[in-house]
């Protein structure tokens, strides 16, 4: 969305304004806390290399490391943190959540138009009957542990009951999660980001990896990317020994995805609570400047 932190500050500052609110009664009328922003105050970090659901690529937990090594030796305070119940969660609210209507929706706009070659495959398997689905997962159980999971949220859910039910356990982890945040006495949370960027033709193949980005999409909490250094030498060398948190195909197909990427960017992600954009903001300026203060 921009070059640099700063760059987003600024978009923020000018959203955030009683012009912009009075050309929109539906957005709320909070403007850009400055204070919140300017804070000198160290931060209470939760951080995680791993969520137990896709095991980070070399290049993506290293950047949390050098990350982390960085924000201790500034002042802040750094504390394990690990999400809750993430498999369970990414099956029963991330991709029931996105494929509550088995996809229709989805297909019906792509109806007409052209299909990126990157997509085709994926986009075919959600034309296929629920039944098709079902027993297509059934017959990859073996296979991998989490893929069956994934077809039977593409199915659909199965009432407008169930829909609801969906809507509310969404609703009670946001809350269960935020109580989660004050018991560890966590300011925001400095995660993985999916890198590098993929060979050509897997973006479509590849879901599980989500789960570092989607959790905080279900959340809605606000969070930022920062670029913090580039994939190695020895971050490739390391990927030849990846095996993944289940060793299925989806692992296999990440490992070949991101090969070969020596020299492109690694980025970590911050996390703040609701309403806190400012932090958020705050604590991505924090990584940039430690960053770059490294380089010099």
């Amino acid at each position: 969305m921009a070059r640099d932190v700063d760059s987003l500050v600024l978009c923020m500052q000018a959203l955030l304004c009683d012009h912009m609110f009075s050309l929109d009664p539906t957005v709320p009328p909070v403007p850009f806390n400055v204070q919140l922003y300017e804070s000198s105050k160290p931060l209470r970090i939760g951080y995680l290399e791993s969520d137990g659901y896709s095991q980070p690529t070399p290049s993506m937990a290293r950047g949390i490391r050098e990350v982390k090594a960085l924000l201790e030796q500034a002042g802040h305070t750094l504390v394990p943190y690990q999400p809750l119940r993430i498999s369970k969660i990414m099956t029963e609210l991330v991709f029931k959540g996105i494929f509550a209507d088995g996809a229709t929706s989805m297909v019906q706009k792509l109806k007409g138009g052209p299909i990126d070659p990157c997509l085709r495959d994926q986009i075919n398997f959600y034309t296929l009957p629920k039944w098709l689905k079902r027993i297509i997962g059934f017959l990859l159980k073996p296979f991998s542990p989490r893929f069956p999971f994934i077809l039977d949220a593409a199915s659909g859910l199965k009432s407008i009951p169930d829909l609801w039910k969906q809507h509310a356990a969404v609703e009670d982890y946001i809350s269960e999660t935020i109580a989660h945040w004050r018991s560890c006495n966590i300011d925001v949370v400095l995660c993985p980001v999916i890198g590098p960027a993929y060979n050509f033709t897997y973006c479509g193949q590849i879901s599980t990896i989500l789960s570092y980005t989607a959790l905080y999409n279900l959340l809605n909490f606000p969070a930022g990317v920062v670029p913090v250094s580039t994939v190695t030498t020895d971050d490739e060398e390391e990927l030849k020994h990846y095996k993944g948190v289940f060793q299925d195909k989806m692992d296999k197909l990440l490992k070949k995805a991101v090969t070969g990427a020596e020299g492109l960017p690694v980025a970590v992600q911050c996390v703040a609570l609701p309403w806190q954009d400012e932090v958020c903001l705050r604590f991505m300026k924090e990584v940039e400047d430690l960053v770059k203060q490294k380089r010099k």
